[in-house]
């Protein structure tokens, strides 16, 4: 029933031939790793190859891209938070609800911002208000959040982007409370958003 034989002493691999695959199985895999995987995911090129692959670059915008995404929803928690908290306060505080219905006008704003800093424009609006808006960025470019709060709602998120240089469109309230828009300026060197509403809001007002 076995067919099969035993292989011979002679065939099968030596103790030394074993220790000499693994250790260039060992070699190989810290050749790849350091200049390959770390240069890449990491942007760590202690050889040099992963730059001159261009791999060390793809690294580092790896790890500017998360820097950034942490930086700015940082932000966002601490701005909003800081308008939620005291439109809180109060028992007989007015809340949006309560406020008249608003009448269309138009507001323009500017906001300058050194290297790495951010600012936030918001408006007072109702549900279902709309506002035409238009926001450019001179000098470099901006990370934006679009978003809103409301008295028992943290965040509403509408829209975000990375290094724009403006942005035009309609903003539709989505509940009664203050909608608008975080900027953090991500150039290397100073910029100036100029931000024009236009539609039913009750109030414009930089809050960050």
């Amino acid at each position: 029933m076995f067919n099969s034989q035993r292989p011979k002493m002679e065939d099968l691999p030596s103790n030394r031939q074993l220790m000499g695959a693994t250790a260039f199985a060992l070699a190989a895999s810290a050749v790849i790793l350091t200049t390959i995987v770390l240069p890449s995911e990491y942007a760590i090129d202690p050889t040099g190859v992963g730059r001159s692959l261009g791999l060390t670059q793809m690294g580092e915008i790896k790890a500017q891209l998360a820097k950034e995404a942490a930086t700015d929803a940082v932000a966002t928690a601490s701005a909003t938070a800081s308008t939620a908290g005291p439109a809180a306060q109060g028992a007989g505080a007015q809340t949006a609800s309560d406020a008249p219905t608003a009448a269309a006008r138009s507001e323009t704003m500017q906001v300058t911002l050194a290297p790495g800093e951010g600012a936030e424009i918001k408006a007072a609006m109702q549900k279902g208000a709309r506002i035409a808006f238009n926001w450019s960025v001179d000098g470099g470019h901006v990370n934006f959040d679009t978003h809103a709060d409301a008295p028992g709602i943290a965040y509403h998120g509408y829209e975000k982007g990375q290094q724009s240089t403006g942005q035009q469109g309609e903003l539709v309230a989505a509940f009664d409370g203050k909608h608008g828009w975080f900027w953090r300026n991500r150039s290397s060197g100073t910029v100036t958003v100029t931000l024009r509403v236009d539609g039913a809001f009750s109030e414009l007002k930089r809050v960050v």
